[in-house]
């Protein structure tokens, strides 16, 4: 599980208490502390929101609906948000620092300042619904420019396949089915959120997930990433049969390796990624189709990770060959088990 850093809590108040002193300086206010304090009790629940510490299954809620629902109902919580903040601060204001005369007059908010917070409340929700319909990384780094020239690096990759899609598709109809691979995504959204991976792409049924190594291997986060999807699933399993008549199931491959990083396109920008590690990755999974196996993992992965946690266990399935590999890859299936048994694992 993601842990939350100390820095999601302090960057909060801080950058709330900058944008009240940024409209102190607009509207020429008298006190600055006030509008700093104002600031930091008005901006940390919105941005707390926004990083999912605050209202979390609230804001997931709004995250799927259409763009218009969404905006409206942001905006609506963020001026619940400003009108309670406000009359926290002035609270603070009139009891402990004395500024105000009556603890009515603190917790009044002028029409100006109220405009201002919800000005700046609507542009924070465009910037995270761009954010949500790119992909944060994808965003960030976008906006970082840190790909505009290609780079060498090494990363981890997931091929997460839907099974049985098309036969749905075949049952219920190609809409039902679209909506039914969507929810299926959705739910995958927050695994690899607590993982700290990056959703980097669909392609029909399959999803294409990465993580750097460093995040990817800390206590086997990209594989944990996939038994958090699979307990996400059945803990909803009697929604998922009532809705759809079935409960998802689905195939991972996971591999590790060197890639080139770029960002390409003119109107429509993406980062992708170039190099033998994708294909290979994308070949596993259909190999873990051949073998029957939910969850394939190579050798290369394995030895980047060391020690499994105590949870998971790896079952070696020797070498396989790979179309586009000189060399066989070895590979391993991991499971998950009920007691963990002492931190030992397959030799490969």
């Amino acid at each position: 599980m993601r842990s939350r850093r100390p820095s999601s809590w302090i960057a909060a108040p801080v950058l709330g208490a900058l944008a009240g002193l940024l409209y102190a300086a607009i509207v020429d206010a008298g006190i600055l502390a006030d509008s700093a304090i104002r600031g930091a009790f008005i901006g940390s629940p919105i941005l707390y929101y926004e990083r999912g510490l605050l209202f979390p299954r609230w804001r997931d809620r709004i995250r799927r609906a259409a763009a218009p629902l969404f905006a409206a109902a942001t905006i609506a919580t963020y001026t619940v948000m400003i009108v309670l903040g406000n009359a926290a601060a002035g609270t603070v204001l009139h009891h402990l620092f004395g500024y105000m005369p009556s603890a009515r007059a603190a917790m009044r908010m002028s029409e100006t300042g109220f405009l201002y917070s919800l000005g700046v409340s609507a542009i924070i929700a465009f910037v995270f619904r761009v954010r949500d319909l790119i992909g944060p990384r994808v965003f960030t780094n976008l906006l970082l420019g840190r790909y505009h020239r290609p780079i060498s690096e090494e990363r981890i990759f997931l091929f997460l396949d839907v099974s049985g899609s098309t036969r749905f598709a075949e049952q219920h109809g190609d809409l039902a089915a679209q909506q039914y691979l969507g929810q299926i995504f959705s739910a995958l959204a927050m695994p690899v959120h607590r993982s700290c991976g990056s959703i980097d792409d669909y392609i029909g049924d399959m999803a294409l997930v990465s993580w750097t190594i460093a995040q990817g291997t800390r206590d086997a986060a990209c594989l944990r990433c996939v038994f958090d999807f699979a307990a996400t699933l059945a803990e909803s399993a009697a929604i998922w049969q009532a809705r759809f008549g079935q409960v998802p199931g689905f195939r991972a491959a996971l591999h590790c390796g060197s890639v080139v990083t770029a960002e390409i396109g003119l109107e429509r920008h993406k980062i992708a990624y170039f190099g033998d590690t994708v294909n290979t990755t994308s070949r596993l999974e259909a190999l873990a189709k051949t073998l029957g196996v939910p969850v394939l993992v190579s050798a290369d992965l394995l030895d980047r990770i060391g020690d499994l946690p105590d949870d998971l266990v790896a079952d070696d399935l020797g070498r396989h060959a790979i179309r586009g590999r000189n060399e066989p890859l070895m590979v391993a299936a991991i499971r998950q088990c009920a007691d963990p048994p002492s931190r030992e694992r397959s030799a490969l």
